[in-house]
């Protein structure tokens, strides 16, 4: 049976609206591939992103650009050399995963882990807004870890809000590039007030050398200014994690060499998601495997999630089931 490739757009509705500092939304549209061969069928999930130059148009024209050699048997180390990291070499490079998995009857999780993979704790996103709003959604989240979206001007006080109504829960601090080096010191040292255990991309990726020269009261976690492993190198000195998405590294692959690099380079490892379904999560979750923080809560912050999805209990997530990915 030749191989074939399908290409979908879906949209999901959000639960509500969620915001960042550089906008909001109601919905995730996601580009989902799927292959076909003898063997069975694999699939796989991207998100694509504006602020990385990406459109759902651009997405779908990528993979289709390389249509005839993954219907042709490409692997997943020749993909690497088509297309550039991304959301388009991402859905890619999990659905040929899910079809490794399938043609070999061994799981993807036993191929990377090494050992049964196990439910791991995600953070819970509270949105950008008032002060007083964010605090109330961190007061009924019953989470024990929540990323906390800032990055205005002026997040004092958000963070003080949020510290005093989330009930002991661990905050991470997630700027989206938004502080500026006049306001980063004023915030760093409210972060390390309200106990936060980490900040997420508080400057603009390329003007973050500053984060070399003052204290980090709060360890740092490098986001947009991380996508490959060729990028780690740069970070030396200025971060002491890297949040490590699928859709930067360009799926499950790269992503393993990444996060290899980053502990020889003496990183932390964050493993984090957009906005997606179970599909987008399902091998991030057993990427996260041993990493200190994970933040895939993407299915959360929608309406209707894919049939047989990801189990998500109290603050854990569970590995996915082989009849949904890997």
């Amino acid at each position: 049976m030749p191989r074939r490739l399908s290409v979908t757009v879906e949209h999901f509705p959000l639960a509500k609206e969620f915001r960042i500092a550089r906008g909001a939304k109601t919905e995730a549209v996601v580009v989902t591939c799927e292959i076909v061969d003898e063997y069975g069928r694999g699939w796989g999930e991207c998100v694509p992103y504006a602020r990385y130059g990406e459109s759902v148009e651009s997405v779908v024209a990528e993979i289709e650009s390389i249509r005839a050699e993954i219907e042709g048997g490409a692997s997943r180390d020749t993909l690497g050399r088509l297309l550039k990291p991304g959301a388009a070499r991402n859905a890619l490079d999990c659905a040929l995963w899910d079809v490794e998995a399938k043609s070999t009857s061994r799981s993807v999780g036993a191929m990377i882990c090494g050992e049964t993979p196990r439910p791991i704790e995600t953070a819970y996103t509270i949105s950008l807004g008032e002060a007083g709003d964010m605090a109330a959604a961190a007061r009924a989240s019953g989470r024990g870890l929540l990323k906390v979206k800032v990055g205005t001007g002026n997040d004092l006080e958000r963070i003080r809000a949020v510290h005093a109504a989330a009930r002991g829960a661990r905050l991470i601090l997630d700027a989206n590039e938004g502080w500026r080096a006049e306001t980063i010191r004023q915030h760093m040292l409210a972060a390390a007030a309200a106990g936060a255990v980490l900040v997420e991309q508080p400057l603009p990726a390329g003007d973050d050398a500053i984060l070399a020269e003052i204290p980090h009261p709060v360890p740092i976690c490098a986001d947009e200014s991380v996508h490959a492993t060729a990028d780690l190198q740069s970070l030396v000195g200025r971060y002491d994690y890297v949040n490590v998405k699928l859709d930067k590294t360009g799926g499950l692959t790269e992503a393993l060499r990444l996060v290899a690099r980053a502990r020889e380079l003496g990183f932390g490892v964050m493993v984090g998601c957009m906005v997606g379904t179970s599909l987008a999560m399902a091998p991030a979750v057993l990427l996260a495997q041993t990493a200190e923080f994970a933040d895939l809560d993407g299915p959360l912050l929608l309406k209707h999630d894919r049939r047989h999805g990801l189990t998500y209990a109290q603050t854990l997530v569970s590995p996915p089931a082989r009849k949904f990915w890997g």
